[in-house]
């Protein structure tokens, strides 16, 4: 079952590219296109906000197992910031709440701030948010002029560079992060430790896990190539999880697994290199047949068991010729968006 990595345009939600991209790919199939599957199962592998363009993998029928693990891994965006302005959502979709002028800046005194926000930091979430306070959405609290206390949470900036600053207070940086990462926050707090504030005017993002940009299709394309019957760019399960780390079964191994036995852990990780992480377990042929982790019994504790594509293809027309509702793509990824 394949990924479809899809270039975000600016202006859509991530719910809604889901939909076109139901949409051609089922023109695609009526059409005799093959190798994709009915999108009666479609869902995204991390939110972008409407404002934020790039890559958005979309998962299609049996992929849809893969949202979760695609959720923790770690992206990387090409931000550009404006200072001396704030917003109330901290990006240009915001209401401006505060001003101030912007005072001449050195490169030198922009990288020694860059510094303060690279490794291990705390970063509090924006109100702006769909991070839930009582039951109820962040954002819900703000529209109604509500501001909670939240928690500051741990993160990792990996890189943060700075690759143009025009003099007159718009900066573009890029950076590379750990899930979860805030980037309009980063932003603001960049503003703030320079000292007249700012807020995000674009984002794109140009990595999330293994998907890059190189790897992407703009949804006109996508119209395009559904409608020509061309075939469709996409990204196997295995390569999917290639952020994670991975050991090839004996064929033995994958059939018991594929019974829904618990293998123990020194059986397939004699070394316990990986104890404390997600475990792909791959078919002798490479492709993806599970993720795992250890138990405390100490046994290969399966989180989620893929079928063969070819099989997964299968299955999912036969599910869906016998009348099997499709799941709503908001059922199927997190809420919290990135940026």
């Amino acid at each position: 079952m394949p990924v479809l990595v899809i270039d975000k345009p600016q202006g859509l939600t991530s719910f809604a590219v889901v939909k076109a991209v139901a949409r051609h790919v089922r023109t695609y199939r009526s059409g005799g296109g093959q190798g994709m599957p009915d999108p009666s199962r479609v869902g995204h592998g991390g939110t972008l906000d409407p404002l934020a363009t790039g890559v958005l993998p979309v998962c299609i029928g049996e992929s849809t197992k893969l949202a979760p693990f695609l959720l923790d891994a770690h992206k990387a965006y090409e931000a550009t910031i404006r200072l001396g302005v704030q917003t109330d959502t901290l990006d240009a979709e915001g209401r401006v709440v505060a001003e101030a002028p912007v005072p001449p800046l050195t490169l030198e005194q922009i990288e020694a701030v860059l510094q303060r926000f690279r490794g291990a930091i705390m970063q509090v979430p924006p109100m702006h948010s769909a991070l839930k306070r009582d039951g109820k959405p962040l954002y819900e609290y703000a529209r109604q002029g509500q501001e909670v206390d939240r928690q500051a949470r741990p993160l990792t900036i990996f890189e943060l560079r700075l690759v143009d600053y025009d003099g007159a207070g718009q900066l573009r940086l890029f950076a590379r992060c750990s899930k979860g990462t805030y980037i309009r926050v980063l932003a603001s707090d960049i503003g703030l430790a320079l000292g007249p504030g700012a807020h995000l005017t674009a984002l794109r993002r140009t990595a999330s896990g293994p998907f890059t940009l190189a790897q992407s299709i703009t949804l006109d394309d996508l119209a395009s190539r559904a409608a020509q019957g061309v075939a469709l760019p996409s990204v196997g399960l295995a390569e999917s999880l290639a952020h994670m780390p991975a050991v090839v079964l004996t064929q033995h191994q994958a059939y018991r697994v594929g019974m829904g036995q618990k293998l123990p852990w020194g059986e397939v990780d004699p070394l316990a290199a990986h104890t404390t992480q997600l475990l792909c377990f791959l078919r002798p042929d490479g492709t993806l047949l599970a993720v795992a982790e250890r138990n405390d019994a100490g046994l290969a504790s399966l989180r989620r068991v893929f079928l063969p594509e070819t099989e997964a293809v299968e299955a999912a027309s036969e599910r869906n010729s016998e009348g099997f509702a499709p799941i709503d793509a908001g059922n199927v990824h997190s809420p919290a968006r990135d940026g």
